[in-house]
């Protein structure tokens, strides 16, 4: 009974600053509306900038593209999903918008741009009619340089230039390789390839001499053979076009996913990419404000201290594990009201979704509560002023919070940090979080991490124990 009368009283003083409880809510709240803000309006798809000087195909370019290459790249582009592409007027504008940071990269297709992809080729110079094929391919990607294709980049945005290069790269590669390939197919059946064969391919007769059996035919001859040998390639490539000049044909897929892919951020729709968002940054600052309960209970015990009230009660026929346990439940309450508020402020503001096995949320929520208190009564049996509680309190939440990935993503940080981060109860409450919000979450991994959280909690508290003076 005295217990409850404790907690009862401690609640009520709690409740009482009506603007610090608004607060502790809200301010979580806020964190992640600005930060889901910060990261970007999610209907807005990944943009690259360009701007083209293509001067247009070669002369006699023959049948395929039909078009200026540099439409065929902006094509492709804007065919990817989550891909727009934005067309800057001139140069000029291009460094004056980077110069300003308004950009963060823009790609400029130089005017001979269509005449160097035209003349990308595997084959030697004597395939070629004379002229000279371009190879574009390197260790890392197509070389923008060769093929014309300047980069203006913001070096203060340098994560988000690379980016979009990085995405150029991959449409022209798409771009590039098909027509590579099909151009050196299609030599497969003509003539000179024939006689190339013939000067090379000798069999050994019955009388052990060596014979060129290609050189007995004439000309039509030599292209039914080329015929027969593409005919052969395609059977035995049969997944692929051989003949086709672009990416959709080489695959032979129309432009479609695969069945068993995934979904990724680009395919999923716009709400559903602001969830996506928001499945990551409501359990982290769920759990990182969780531990800020450190400051309510550290005030609570330096004021109880400073007044007198905690000598009072040691006089009063209460046991010291009575007052402690009677001063913690209703900060534990606070804690759990709060877990159980943003979870629901996540799901029906922010539209995140809760998972297949939702009730696991309550574990989750209470060993996390219960890791927190045993943090906040350490921080309390240190901290012997206001300002002390501030300062312990404050430096503590935002270090463990960026060291367990509550601040950033933990999969961003080396591997050697992620192990370490393994130490804070904050990392085992995100895996927790992070595992049951999966469509297929192993229900041991949570039982597992909820566990952890508990013995976290007895070792802080017993640790607290045994420095706390309630006189």
């Amino acid at each position: 009974m005295a217990i409850w009368t404790l907690a009862k009283k401690d609640l009520r003083l709690l409740l009482r600053d009506t603007r610090a409880a608004i607060i502790l809510l809200t301010m979580p709240l806020l964190f992640i509306l600005v930060l889901g803000m910060a990261l970007g309006d999610p209907d807005e798809r990944l943009q690259i900038f360009i701007v083209d000087e293509d001067a247009g195909l070669p002369p006699n370019p023959g049948p395929f593209p039909g078009k200026p290459w540099s439409q065929v790249v902006r094509d492709d582009l804007e065919k990817t999903a989550g891909i727009k592409v934005e067309m800057i007027s001139t140069r000029q504008e291009a460094n004056r918008l980077v110069q300003l940071g308004k950009r963060s990269c823009v790609l400029v297709f130089r005017p001979e741009f269509s005449t160097q992809v035209h003349n990308c080729s595997f084959l030697d110079e004597r395939f070629l009619e004379g002229k000279t094929g371009i190879n574009p391919f390197f260790r890392d990607g197509v070389d923008l340089k060769v093929l014309s294709i300047d980069v203006i980049r913001d070096e203060k945005q340098a994560l988000a230039a690379s980016i979009i290069e990085q995405v150029m790269q991959v449409s022209l590669l798409r771009v590039v390789m098909p027509w590579m390939i099909g151009r050196a197919f299609d030599k497969i059946s003509e003539k000179q390839f024939i006689d190339e064969m013939a000067k090379r391919v000798e069999v050994t007769s019955f009388g052990k001499s060596k014979m060129k059996p290609l050189a007995l035919l004439n000309d039509k001859q030599r292209i039914e053979v080329g015929d027969g040998v593409q005919l052969s390639l395609e059977e035995l490539f049969k997944k692929y076009n051989l003949r086709a000049k672009n990416w959709e044909s080489l695959t032979k897929s129309e432009g479609k996913a695969s069945e068993h892919q995934p979904p990724s951020m680009f395919t999923l729709s716009a709400g559903d990419r602001r969830a996506q968002r928001f499945q990551q940054l409501v359990p982290g600052y769920t759990v990182m404000f969780a531990f800020f309960l450190v400051l309510t209970v550290g005030w609570l015990f330096v004021a109880e201290r400073r007044q007198g009230t905690l000598m009072r009660l040691r006089a009063a026929p209460l046991s010291r594990a009575q007052i402690l346990l009677g001063k913690l439940l209703p900060c534990f309450a606070v804690s759990l009201f709060q877990g159980f508020f943003l979870l629901l402020a996540g799901r029906f503001l922010f539209g995140m979704k809760w998972g297949s096995q939702a009730y696991l949320l309550i574990p989750i929520v209470t060993s996390t509560s219960f890791a927190a208190v045993g943090l906040s009564l350490l921080v309390a049996s240190i901290a012997k002023t206001e300002s002390q509680v501030s300062i312990y309190g404050s430096l503590l939440v935002l270090v463990l919070g960026g060291l367990s990935g509550c601040l950033m993503p933990r999969y961003l940080m080396p591997e050697k940090m992620q192990q370490f981060s393994q130490i804070t109860p904050h990392a085992w409450a995100l895996d927790a979080y992070q595992e049951l919000l999966l469509p297929n979450p192993q229900v041991a991994t949570v039982w597992i991490s909820c566990g952890v959280l508990v013995l976290f909690g007895f070792a802080l508290t017993a640790v607290a124990w045994l420095l706390l003076k309630l006189d």
